[in-house]
């Protein structure tokens, strides 16, 4: 068994712009960060031979990178016939208004704020641009309004934050609820189970390889964390800082505020059930 394999997921090896399915090339975005990773992935979507594509976030308001997107889909004998967003975080949408204007798209998102044009996103509508079927799955969690597009040709799911290629997400309190994140990995687990879905296209890092296993681990995971911010309540680490200070000891420092965000919705989850 080799490294990458033991790692959650089966994280696909080498370099993380380019073709990763036969409909799905990824163009990464020049922000790379503890919180990004390598950077943003901006999908580009088409069915084989069509001459639309989608684009699914096209990242932070970077010109140089929102033109590099457009000459890939180019590059492909595609133009770009619309804009997803899986949610509403600065690296994943804040170019997107530009990037319409530049393709001369219209943005869809479940959160009417992002939106350019009159439609929306909601559970179980379908995309159909280019001849392309992208499902729209709610993956609440992360924050309220993500989103993940089920790829069906691929037996592949683009996550948005919802899960990564490397590490795990933060739950972004107070707009990201715990419930709902551990209903979304559910949901994506049924997807894994119910409907062949074995590659995951994320927002950041690498293409894991086994879905299934990556769900598997972050439902596990969000249970420990879960465990070990009970026991710290229990022996008096009260406030939100003091409960990182002790469950993310091991965690680089530069990461306890969005971890605090996380601990911060996990103590809620728990008086929301009567645990502590």
């Amino acid at each position: 068994m080799t490294e990458a394999a033991a790692l959650p997921g089966q994280p696909r090896g080498g370099v993380l712009s380019g073709p990763a399915t036969a409909r799905a090339v990824n163009v990464l975005a020049p922000n790379p960060s503890a919180m990004t990773l390598d950077g943003t992935n901006t999908w580009i979507v088409a069915e084989p031979d069509s001459g639309l594509a989608v684009v699914i976030d096209p990242g932070p308001l970077d010109e140089a990178h929102l033109a590099h997107v457009i000459a890939t889909a180019e590059e492909q004998g595609t133009r770009v016939g619309l804009t997803l967003l899986t949610h509403g975080h600065p690296d994943h949408a804040e170019g997107a208004a530009r990037f319409a204007e530049l393709t001369g798209t219209k943005v869809r998102a479940l959160d009417p704020a992002l939106r350019l044009g009159d439609e929306g996103l909601a559970a179980g509508d379908v995309i159909t641009t280019g001849g392309l079927e992208l499902r729209v799955v709610p993956t609440p969690g992360h924050t309220a309004d993500s989103l993940c597009f089920h790829l069906p040709a691929d037996r592949a799911v683009l996550t948005g934050d919802t899960i990564l290629g490397r590490g795990t997400t933060v739950v972004a309190h107070p707009d990201g609820r715990l419930g709902d994140y551990l209903d979304s990995l559910r949901r994506l687990r049924s997807l894994t189970v119910d409907d062949g879905v074995h590659t995951v296209l994320p927002g950041h890092g690498p293409v894991l390889e086994d879905a299934q296993g990556a769900v598997e681990f972050y439902l596990a995971h969000r249970a420990h964390r879960l465990a070990q911010v009970e026991t710290a309540v229990e022996n008096g680490h009260v406030a939100p800082g003091d409960v990182v200070a002790h469950v993310y000891a091991d965690v680089d420092r530069s990461l306890w505020p969005a971890a605090e965000l996380s601990v911060r919705a996990q103590l809620d989850y728990l008086r929301e059930h009567g645990l502590i």
